[in-house]
């Protein structure tokens, strides 16, 4: 009998994927990730890089990183709570939590290890969880991990959430927890914090707004939502971020009170069981919160270069969605559709990834394009004629 082999079905998922344009092409970046980068042996304009300050190629980052390589070595050889706790960690976090206006913060490996180890720590089978319907992934694995009873409203929509609310509170939960994206990163529109704290506060609920794309790109020099409606966190109890994005480095953090953060480093697995950032890792995030405080004008073109773009595309026809950021759709309907578009693009120099099914609705699917504060006028005409030629052969525009 025919040895049977049991993860065959892997390619026969893979192929199924494959025939529907909805698997990753997998590129290869050569070098530096800045605003040109080689891709497959091509220089290419990159739009689809989270790096929207260019802080990766910083000098201030790097040296900081050199530094502590030389001070610090190049790990830590634990997990915080044993021994990998070094005085680097500890500024980082203190500079961070000065940065947010929290009385302390908490860094994580990851955005997502941060989602995925808090979220289950803060509810139980006496609570619940309510969440926007388009939160992000690691959102809805942290969600999945709790034992509370989970509620979804529709996305943004204030009237929905104070519903779910009415019918949780039949329950007579322990805790109730709102948790919400501050960006939607596939659509770029921004969370109503301002109105979900109202809310919560109505009815006692927890607050908890994951940051990822909105730091060092909304607020006041780039603090993230919490400054941009004017709140504190004692109104948004949980502000967890990333490393990866606008700052330009790596690894997740919360800000909150206090306490929060000593519940979590006592309770979160991903932070107990996670080896710590490495020392270049940690001193370039606390580089990166120094260049955001001291060089504000990296926000600044960030916001211009958004605005000279998106008008771009919409005087030539495209839809660009309910975008009020950096992230700038370029709707296309068809998942196909995307997909060619973005392959047009490539072949004029142009990085940009189609977004299809089921990241976003069968019928959503676009191209998004990330601002990067180190584009220059001439790389977005270059990117703008590059989406005419292409749109109008594709018939999108």
């Amino acid at each position: 009998m025919a040895k049977r082999d049991p993860t065959g079905w892997m390619k026969e998922e893979y192929e199924r994927l494959a025939k529907q344009d909805l698997d990753w092409k997998i590129r290869e970046l050569q070098g530096r990730s800045q605003p040109v980068s080689t891709i497959d042996g091509k220089d290419v304009i990159m739009l689809c890089s989270n790096n929207y300050l260019n802080l990766t190629n910083h000098p201030k980052l790097e040296k900081a990183a050199k530094e502590a390589v030389e001070t610090h070595g190049v790990g830590s050889g634990s997990v915080r709570a044993i021994a990998g706790t070094m005085d680097l960690h500890l500024e980082l976090e203190r500079r961070l939590a000065n940065f947010k206006g929290a009385e302390a913060s908490l860094t994580y490996s990851a955005g997502f290890t941060a989602n995925e180890g808090l979220i289950p720590q803060l509810v139980g089978k006496e609570d619940a969880i309510i969440s926007d319907e388009l939160n992000h992934g690691s959102i809805i694995d942290g969600v999945r991990l709790t034992k509370a009873k989970r509620f979804v409203y529709a996305h943004r929509d204030m009237g929905g959430l104070e519903r779910v609310l009415k019918e949780a509170e039949k329950d007579n939960p322990r805790r109730i927890l709102i948790i919400t994206d501050g960006v939607f990163s596939m659509d770029g529109d921004i969370a109503p914090l301002d109105e979900i704290v109202d809310l919560g506060q109505e009815h006692g609920a927890m607050i908890y707004v994951d940051d990822a794309h909105g730091e060092a790109v909304l607020g006041e020099g780039g603090r993230g939502i919490v400054s941009h409606f004017g709140l504190t966190h004692d109104e948004v109890h949980f502000e967890m971020g990333t490393f990866s994005k606008a700052f330009g480095v790596m690894g997740g953090h919360v800000s909150g009170g206090e306490y929060m953060v000593k519940y979590a480093y006592n309770t979160s697995r991903s932070w107990l069981l996670s080896a710590s950032h490495p020392p270049a890792t940690v001193a370039a995030c606390t580089a990166a919160i120094d260049v955001l405080e001291t060089e504000e004008e990296h926000v600044k073109t960030l916001w211009d270069n958004r605005e000279y773009f998106i008008k771009g595309l919409q005087e030539m026809g495209y839809d660009t969605g309910v975008t009020e950021t950096p992230i700038v759709p370029a709707m296309c309907g068809e998942s196909s559709k995307a997909v060619q578009l973005s392959d047009g693009l490539f072949e004029e120099g142009i990085l940009a990834l189609p977004i299809v099914y089921p990241m976003v609705a069968r019928d959503k699917a676009r191209i998004r394009n990330m601002m990067n504060s180190g584009l220059t006028k001439e790389h977005l005409d270059k990117a703008l004629n590059a989406y005419e030629k292409i749109g109008k052969k594709l018939d999108i525009i």
